[in-house]
């Protein structure tokens, strides 16, 4: 999708809705709030449809907690804020549990967990995703991430350039307005394989920093929202054990992206 329809669709705030279950229809009743612009973990489709393993993951915990659940797009750097201003009751949007988002949101236990990576052209003359690799370079990054926080922490030497979407960094790849990005692994491989990722490589994996990689993905919830943390880590783990996950898992990945 074009940015400019991806940005237009958060802007109108268009609501996706499931029934979860016919059974369920005088149930609970939960928002959930996701980016729409993170493929292949969520993306909003040319035709209005949200697709994805962090949307389809959401549908299966809401089967399992035996909930109503609607789903509304928002654009990332807002994605906090508007949850605690109620516009949705959840976040589940690959985001990343680190301590600084812990003093503005709960997080449930993770639902998965993925290495950040560097993807440089093909004819880059960078070959080691290091420091001193990318030392003088202009590195891409999505702003408000862990991964725009990694590289100002650990690609001190480079010049980091932050956008508001992946896809915008991903434009400016290819066009060769810089000379590398960092994103999720999983990601990066998954738009490499596509034809707008054509243009480039991945470089290699980066070395996790706990303090600001953080646990792993987890729902946010409003703080002090114990009874919905609680049910989706319920969910999480029923999932997990009655191989709903799994399914879920090898519709995307050739491996497990729980990770350990």
């Amino acid at each position: 999708m074009r940015i400019s329809r991806r940005l237009a669709a958060a802007a109108s705030a268009a609501v996706f809705v499931l029934m979860a279950g016919s059974a369920m229809a005088d149930g609970e009743k939960v928002v959930i709030g996701t980016e729409g612009a993170y493929p292949p973990f969520n993306n909003l489709a040319a035709d209005g449809t949200l697709t994805g393993f962090d949307v389809d993951i959401a549908k299966a915990l809401c089967v399992e907690m035996k909930v109503e659940c609607t789903f509304v797009t928002q654009d990332w750097d807002g994605i906090i804020p508007a949850l605690i201003a109620k516009k949705f009751d959840a976040i589940i949007a690959s985001m990343s549990i680190t301590a600084e988002r812990k003093e503005k949101v709960d997080f449930t236990n993770k639902y998965y967990n993925t290495p950040p990576a560097i993807v440089v052209p093909k004819d880059s003359p960078i070959t080691e995703a290091t420091e001193a690799a990318l030392a003088g370079k202009t590195l891409g990054a999505q702003g408000s991430t862990t991964h725009s926080n990694y590289a100002e922490a650990h690609m001190k030497e480079a010049e980091v350039k932050l956008y508001p979407t992946a896809e915008e960094y991903k434009l400016d790849i290819v066009n060769g307005r810089v000379d590398a990005v960092i994103d999720d692994v999983v990601v990066l491989s998954e738009w490499l394989k596509s034809e707008d990722g054509a243009c480039c490589k991945l470089l290699g994996t980066l070395p996790v920093d706990p303090v600001i990689n953080g646990e792993g993905a987890g729902i946010a919830v409003r703080k002090g929202d114990d009874a919905l943390r609680e049910k989706f880590n319920k969910a999480i783990e029923a999932i997990r054990a009655n191989g709903k996950y799994k399914e879920i898992n090898e519709k995307y990945f050739p491996f497990d992206v729980y990770g350990s």
